[in-house]
């Protein structure tokens, strides 16, 4: 179980406040699944047949922006798609594991892949085959429509639902937290 269970970042136990800012600081590392957090609870197949994957613009922003300042993304995806695939690799997601059967399996793939320990990853997770990893990750977190299971067993809560902004909610508190988030920086804005 969490000490932290908050909706957004209105915190007014100043030890709670400053136990989630050190939390956030050590993460190296973002993981979450591609179904319900990424690209939302949605299941496409356009008229040929074929699966359609997408994600909310800002959310891919916030991926660039992490990668960017040196963090590790990840995502998972209990199906193999082209589609996902080529959606990752647009967005520059590095460490894919489709088709996986466990969740878990693969975010250890990932945080060996990357050099790190279960403490310096941020894992986001909406649904019950979420909770292995929630409980190992250093830091968890669920979007605002993630399964009300998961609400009092992960570290936030976020304001956004899947596919909807809470990858960008949680990659910016992060960054924000680590002094590297600069919203009107030379690299978007042609200087300051």
């Amino acid at each position: 179980m969490s000490e932290f269970n908050y909706f957004g970042i209105q915190l007014s136990d100043g030890d709670a406040t400053r136990r989630l800012q050190d939390s956030l600081k050590q993460v190296k590392a973002v993981m979450m699944p591609v179904e319900g957090v990424l690209c939302g609870g949605y299941m496409t197949v356009n008229g040929s047949g074929e699966e359609t994957c997408s994600c909310f613009h800002r959310d891919a922003f916030a991926i660039a922006e992490a990668r960017r300042k040196g963090l590790h993304v990840g995502v998972v995806s209990e199906r193999e798609s082209d589609a996902c695939r080529r959606l990752m690799e647009r967005i520059g997601v590095r460490h894919v594991y489709a088709g996986a059967e466990s969740r878990l399996d693969a975010y250890g793939a990932f945080i060996q892949a990357c050099g790190l320990e279960d403490a310096d990853c941020l894992y986001i997770g909406d649904d019950v085959v979420d909770v292995p990893v929630l409980e190992k990750a250093g830091f968890s977190s669920t979007p605002i429509d993630g399964i009300e299971y998961l609400r009092n067993r992960v570290t936030y809560v976020s304001a956004y639902e899947g596919g909807k902004g809470c990858v960008r909610e949680m990659i910016e508190l992060v960054l924000q937290e680590q002094g590297k988030w600069d919203f009107c920086g030379e690299h978007l804005c042609g200087g300051a």
